[in-house]
Formats: structure tokens, sequence, C-alpha cells
């Protein structure tokens, strides 16, 4: 495990005196499966949340691990309860989990954790429900797709609305990428998109990862293409601030 940002994690978490309780509400951290979205996070946060503390916390062997398995194992989840309290001893407010392929484990430790954890895909699902009823799904590894194709479903019900959800998943995208041809993973990834546009009212990528690839599009999308990193940061935003 890792931790990176412009804030470093020194012993007892936030400052002493007066500011501390607000360093606690005004500290988000991000938890990463994968060092592809560090990065892009760190920037996204700086012009969404300003003023906001965000700390990295970074372990790449959870993803790996998660697709070996063919989905959540009770050892991946028991290693995010512990970076879960670790942020928090660390003064965080909340831990935002960039990754959606573990989002039910997310929901399970944020039952019990001691600060709010949230699933960076859940404000997409939900805006996808309240976009259209032909929702299409998009995604290079399998342990996401099932996890955010749920939970569309599941946010539907919840609104008592209808949808119909069409799950694509890119054959060989994710390989392409893990081997360095990142071309040929935009190329196919883009090609997918393209294609699912053509027959839903709204699609999601369901990978953040993935957001990027739409500044490549030959043409403005017909339909809303929706992204996981902004509506999840916003939505920790609006939790940070409603905690102060």
């Amino acid at each position: 495990m890792q931790t990176c940002g412009p804030y470093s994690l020194k012993p007892g978490g936030a400052p002493n005196g007066n500011k501390e309780a607000l360093t606690m509400t005004r500290t988000l951290a991000l938890l990463h499966t994968t060092p592809v979205t560090v990065t892009s996070m760190k920037e996204l946060a700086v012009k969404l949340l300003p003023g906001v503390r965000v700390i990295n916390i970074l372990d790449d062997s959870l993803l790996p691990d998660v697709i070996t398995a063919g989905g959540m194992t009770p050892k991946v989840e028991a290693r995010m309860k512990v970076y879960v309290e670790q942020a928090a001893a660390a003064g965080a407010g909340a831990v935002l989990c960039c990754c959606s392929s573990v989002g039910e484990a997310v929901e399970r430790i944020g039952a019990t954790s001691a600060i709010p954890v949230l699933r960076i895909d859940e404000p997409m699902a939900a805006a996808a429900v309240r976009t259209g009823e032909r929702v299409g799904v998009i995604a290079t590894v399998g342990t996401t797709l099932g996890p955010t194709a749920d939970l569309i479903t599941r946010k539907a019900a919840e609104a008592g609305r209808k949808v119909l959800v069409e799950a694509v998943l890119v054959e060989g995208a994710y390989a392409a990428l893990s081997a360095g041809r990142a071309d040929e993973h935009d190329r196919l990834v883009l090609a997918a998109l393209e294609a699912l546009l053509e027959r839903v009212d709204v699609v999601v990528l369901a990978q953040g990862s993935m957001a990027r690839l739409l500044a490549n599009l030959a043409q403005a999308p017909r339909v809303p293409v929706l992204t996981s990193p902004g509506l999840g940061l916003t939505a920790a935003g609006e939790l940070l601030t409603k905690a102060e």
C-alpha cells in the first residue's frame, strides 16, 4: 500500500488545536486499486473540490486479485477495511473508492465504518436512471461490468423506474492496456462505444479510467455519456460540506 499526493501523512493525522474538527470534515481519502486513476483523480479533485485536503491510498494488487478470483474475496475486503481505518486515522472525513469492481464491498465496509465510504459509481448510476430507459454499460473488465450493471438496476428499482440495461464487455482491451498497448485498448473501446451509442438513451462508462477517451470520439455523442470521476468527487464534496 502506498499513500501519495500533495499532503504527507503525519503521526496524529489532523493538526492540533481548534483546526482539528475542520480538518476531519474537509479531508477526503481516495482509495485506488490501480495507479492509472491516481493522477487524473488528483487533478480533478483540485478543480472540483477547492480547499479540500486529498489523501491518496493505492494498493495496486487489489484489482488484479479480484480479477484473478473472478470477483470480490474476503481477503481483499479485509484489506480495504484496514485502508479505510487508516484514512480515518489520518484525518479523512470520508473515503471515495475509485474502483467499481469492489463496489459491493465498499457498501458493506461503509455500513460499519466510523466515516462514510462511497462508491465512485453510485452517483453515475443514479444519473443514468434519471436520464433514460435504455442504459448502455461498457467496461473492459468483467468484474467491473457486472457490479455496475447490477447497481443501475438497483437504483432504478429504488427510484421506481424501469430500465433496460445493455452491458458490453470490450474483449481484449484490458489485456492490451496491461501489456502496454494503450493505442489498441483505446481503439477497441472507442469502436464498442460508438456502436453502443446507436442503441441506447444513455451510456455509462463503468471504469473511470475510460473517461479520457471521450475526447477521441469522431463526433459528439448523440446521447449522454456518463463517467464516474466527476460525479463521484462532487458527491463526496457535498457530503463533506454537510458534515461541517
